[in-house]
């Protein structure tokens, strides 16, 4: 295992971190991305996450190429896909924890991803949910 933290990062930060309209949660948003890609941290998705980082895109006026660009670029991290066995826990998650069943998506890949951390704005900061840490970064 790396000896850098793995951390798991929601779509939230993605799209802050490519809009210079978001003021001090872009400048914050695109240090964390910036860290990720120096190494400093072992960064991980998900497909879920990937498209909605993609339609967030496109919502704001980015041309769909260019979206697909930048969202084809985080490939390059680990990758959670979908599975049978992901839905599973998203059900799990959604049942015990109470969320939504898109940020139980959210959590479930990042449990499968190994993260310590999962970066989001939209969750309940501080949280542990197995041996997972949510945190807001921003």
């Amino acid at each position: 295992m790396s000896a850098r933290e793995a951390v798991f990062i929601d779509s939230n930060i993605l799209v802050y971190a490519h809009d210079a309209d978001a003021g001090e949660r872009h400048r914050k948003a695109k240090e964390l991305i910036a860290d990720c890609w120096n190494g400093q941290y072992e960064p991980a998705v998900s497909i879920q996450v990937l498209q909605e980082f993609h339609v967030n895109l496109v919502r704001k006026e980015v041309l769909v190429e260019e979206s697909q660009k930048r969202t084809a670029r985080y490939l390059q991290w680990t990758v959670v896909e979908n599975s049978r066995s992901l839905l599973r826990k998203a059900f799990e998650i959604q049942l015990r924890w109470k969320y939504s069943f898109w940020d139980s998506g959210i959590i479930a890949a990042a449990l499968r991803s190994g993260s310590k951390e999962l970066w989001s704005e939209d969750l309940q900061d501080g949280q542990r949910i197995d041996s997972l840490l949510i945190r807001n970064p921003l």
